[in-house]
């Protein structure tokens, strides 16, 4: 997929030093899209085209796919602005993941997160999915978008779903619509939470993870200048709430996140102090009896859990760092080895 992408800065928008100067993330993420695309056999991926045009890459469903898959799959949905590599973060510990970005509040904000909430009919059959990637930053349909000053524009994008289906025409041509692309100028990637490439894209998060939580409690977006972080990644497993759970404990438990900043030393300290998944009411358990206690309502959890385990807020400004919360060695293998309800 070659997209011919302009600048991301919307003109007549509010003048804001951030978006001033952000790129496209779809011009970013077109040649990964397309290097994707052509080598899927390579990667044990599926590709499709609906009726109307619009590319399927599957990376999970009805294919092996793998951790290389994973892998680039995450570095499309941080649209090419970052870097994303297989760690072993502790000695005899499981493989993990390392991510980088030099612009992470637009690579993990406005391209990775899992912000675009999408639905189509009732009842079992019901199609619900949350979308992240850089088509994001072109329908712009959540209010973040408007509190980073930026949307995108291009004629060509790419939507990544974590789903155990093909979504149905009816999502097809909203995405297509609401980006204002045709339907064969859409690429959608599918990581099934059960497959190996939807667990390495799920845990490679775990930076963007640390930022939504900066932006949930009012950490001024502006003083994030550069961040990487690491996380554990879990083995698959056929059991969706099980599978959630572990790729969930990856982050609150095993998640390691450093984060640069501009700001003064009482900012970057109650940042770090704030920051971590230890300083929520529902921490301590596995993630998956988290959501069974809650009735399996993601409402009812505290939405303060979903954070690194551990953080260190380093101010570029005075040369300080200020460092919280703690990995918790046995909560991860409780969950990676099965206990993932007990």
């Amino acid at each position: 997929m070659n997209a011919a992408a302009r600048s991301g800065h919307v003109p007549g928008m509010a003048g804001d030093a951030r978006a001033a100067g952000w790129p496209s993330v779809n011009a970013h993420a077109a040649a990964l899209v397309s290097a994707l695309v052509e080598d899927a056999a390579a990667l044990r991926l599926r590709v499709d085209r609906t009726g109307d045009g619009c590319v399927i890459v599957d990376a999970g469903i009805e294919c092996r796919g793998g951790l290389e898959a994973g892998r680039r799959v995450a570095q499309i949905c941080l649209a090419g602005l970052g870097s994303v590599r297989f760690a072993q973060a502790d000695a005899g510990g499981p493989l993990g993941v390392a991510v980088h970005t030099a612009n992470p509040v637009l690579a993990c904000l406005g391209s990775q997160y899992a912000g675009w909430s999408l639905a189509h009919g009732e009842g079992r059959g019901a199609f619900r999915a949350l979308g992240s990637g850089p088509a994001r930053a072109l329908a712009a349909k959540e209010p973040l978008f408007a509190d980073l000053h930026y949307r995108d524009r291009a004629d060509a994008t790419c939507l990544v779903l974590e789903v155990d289906r093909v979504p149905p025409p009816e999502i097809v041509a909203k995405v297509a619509r609401d980006c204002g692309v045709t339907p064969a100028r859409l690429t959608m990637i599918l990581t099934p939470t059960r497959s190996l490439a939807g667990v390495v894209q799920i845990v490679a998060r775990v930076l963007e993870v640390a930022l939504h939580k900066a932006h949930a409690i009012g950490f001024a977006l502006d003083a994030i200048v550069d961040g990487a972080g690491t996380a554990p990644l879990p083995p698959p497993t056929p059991d969706f709430v099980a599978g959630m759970g572990r790729t969930n404990d990856a982050i609150l438990f095993g998640g390691d996140v450093q984060l640069f900043v501009d700001a003064s030393d009482e900012a970057a300290r109650d940042l770090a102090v704030r920051l971590p998944s230890c300083t929520s009411r529902d921490y301590g358990k596995p993630f998956a009896r988290v959501f069974e206690d809650c009735g399996r309502d993601f409402y009812r959890i505290d939405p303060l859990l979903f954070a690194p385990a551990r953080v260190r807020v380093s101010n570029v400004a005075s040369g300080r760092s200020f460092s919280a919360g703690r990995l918790d060695h046995a909560l991860v293998a409780a969950s990676f080895e099965g206990d993932d309800h007990g």
